[in-house]
């Protein structure tokens, strides 16, 4: 089991790259001041093609080969005669990569790749109407910022969660309540504190001088002018003393947690499950600022050659059988609230939210900064994921 979850973990934290803003999120209906290019849109399904290449993290797309008893791929093609040839990813970075090339057909993304692949030209608009079980999926999920582009969806959403703040309650006392306890305040934990290593975690940054600072006039997390990007980068820099480790290995953070290496800083609900079952006195919370977090959408190549059987996997993937097994597998809410009726844990999707929009309405998804300000400002140009990777590289040191 721990190698199961490990593989998911690994997975989403690479997965957990880059999104938007939560139900707090301006013009929710995604897109501001962002064109995408004029694609087809797949009208009505054929007969499936045969075959179907997906591009997907490790943990979305299992066919039995890592665990005989975790394979909802093989029932796929069963059901639909498309052959699925999967091909897994470390990054967000490698996934564009990969998908630029046209060899595959769909593609698992997570909001730093997602208005990445939509501004090349890499994915097409997703028509929701051949996608049965999309009527399932949780609302709260559908038309947002990562997702779709002036009402129009560009993929199915496909599970979320929240980055949460968690830590040793033999040591943090007393139980923190805000991200100010890994920021402003992380000199009481000189040494100890753990961040997630990747430069979407400026991010983190920015919404909690969204909360504290308003005077800096930010209103979206993934939406930084320069001036608001030095803003984080300069409360990274003044935390950095106090890290112990970036982290982005699920079993070193776990085990960083147990030996006292870190004491408290970002994390997610699997980790904090698998944490507190190997008997390290953890606990985690969703600050009162919010947090950000991922919700990943399942997308389709713009030039795909398989077309029929990448709408057929779609459906598939969010029918609540589905759903409810990469749900447990990866550590994740899934997207079909019908999922949670199917899950083997009863109390799975309690303990992960499903379907509660109020927890969701406090987390700021992932989503890819861009230079027009997705806060809907259009007087000033934002700073876009490329900046952020110099500035993170620059954290770091």
């Amino acid at each position: 089991m721990r190698k199961i979850l490990a593989l998911a973990a690994i997975a989403m934290l690479t997965a957990c790259g880059t999104t938007s803003g939560g139900g707090a999120t301006p013009a929710a209906s995604g897109g501001q001041g962002f064109t995408a290019p004029d694609l087809p849109m797949l009208d009505k399904l054929g007969p499936g093609e045969g075959s179907v290449a997906i591009l997907a993290w490790p943990g979305y797309a299992e066919d039995g080969a890592n665990d005989p008893k975790v394979d909802w791929v093989t029932p796929f093609e069963k059901q639909t005669g498309c052959k699925a040839t999967i091909k897994t990813f470390g990054t967000s970075d490698e996934a564009v990569t990969l998908m630029k090339t046209g060899e595959y057909d769909t593609i698992s993304a997570s909001g730093d790749a997602s208005l990445r692949l939509i501004a090349g030209g890499d994915v097409a608009p997703v028509n929701t109407g051949l996608v049965p079980n999309y009527g399932d999926v949780t609302a709260f999920l559908k038309d947002r910022p990562w997702n779709s582009v002036n009402g129009q969806m560009y993929g199915v959403p496909h599970g979320w969660g929240a980055n949460l703040l968690m830590y040793r309650t033999d040591i943090v006392k007393p139980e923190p309540t805000s991200w100010a306890s890994v920021f402003t305040d992380a000199g009481k934990y000189q040494g100890k504190v753990t961040a997630y290593d990747s430069p979407i975690y400026i991010a983190d940054a920015a919404l909690f001088l969204m909360k504290t600072k308003p005077d800096l006039g930010i209103k979206s997390p993934y939406a930084l002018d320069d001036k608001q990007l030095t803003a984080a980068v300069d409360l990274l820099k003044a935390q950095k003393p106090n890290v112990s480790e970036y982290w982005s290995d699920y079993l070193k953070e776990v085990q960083s947690f147990k030996s006292g290496n870190s004491v408290i800083g970002t994390t997610w609900q699997v980790i904090v499950n698998t944490a507190t079952a190997e008997k390290a006195p953890v606990k985690a919370i969703l600050p009162e600022e919010g947090a950000t977090g991922w919700s990943d959408t399942w997308m389709v190549a713009a030039k795909s050659k398989h077309p029929n059987c990448a709408y057929q996997w779609l459906n598939w993937i969010v029918s609540p059988e589905a759903n409810a097994q990469v749900a447990e597998y990866f550590g994740e809410a899934p997207a079909n609230q019908k999922a949670c009726a199917l899950t083997t844990d009863k109390s799975f999707c309690e303990t992960y939210h499903a379907g509660d929009s109020a927890y969701a309405e406090k987390i700021w998804y992932w989503s890819t900064p861009v230079p027009q300000c997705l806060d809907g400002r259009t007087d000033v140009k934002c700073t876009d994921y490329a900046a952020w990777t110099r500035a993170w590289t620059e954290i770091k040191g």
